[in-house]
């Protein structure tokens, strides 16, 4: 087993580097919007921007990144998605599973509220019936060490 001093570093380092994973997700979701709103766009400028304003760092210089990213073809400016999942699932487990991840009542009523339901019912409402109110952005916040903007969220 770790020494506890060890897993008392692991457990205190969790959110180390979730603000730049979280920045990134937001940097490729804000340059996916911004392509697939735009009849022709520039996505060497508009990488360079983004990059900057929010990564705050500039791009590597002569790089083009877009011509890569598959991500980009076929979502449709829906990258976003990948962030919103993160709130979601946090929301959800914190509500129904932390104090049992097993918990078979939780799990039949996630597979009866949500999962079959598939996309006969409009996420929002799926979400509200499972958590018996209300998603919010709570749980995505507090994971990440993130308590103090709780009260000032307004993302849903």
């Amino acid at each position: 087993p770790l020494p506890d001093d060890v897993m008392e570093a692991l457990i205190a380092s969790k959110n180390a580097n979730s603000g730049l994973l979280n920045c990134r997700q937001l940097f490729f979701g804000l340059f996916d919007q911004c392509i697939h709103t735009r009849a022709e766009a520039d996505t060497e400028a508009l990488l360079r921007h983004y990059h900057l304003s929010v990564m705050r760092v500039p791009m590597t210089p002569d790089t083009n990144f877009a011509a890569s990213f598959g991500h980009l073809c076929g979502y449709d400016a829906q990258y976003y998605g990948y962030l919103w999942a993160e709130v979601f699932s946090d929301d959800m487990f914190q509500t129904r599973f932390k104090h049992n991840p097993f918990d078979p009542k939780a799990g039949r009523d996630y597979c009866d509220k949500v999962l079959a339901k598939g996309g006969s019912v409009d996420a929002t409402d799926m979400l509200e019936a499972f958590l018996g109110r209300p998603p919010n952005d709570e749980a995505f916040l507090r994971a990440r060490g993130l308590d103090d903007l709780m009260s000032n969220s307004t993302l849903m």
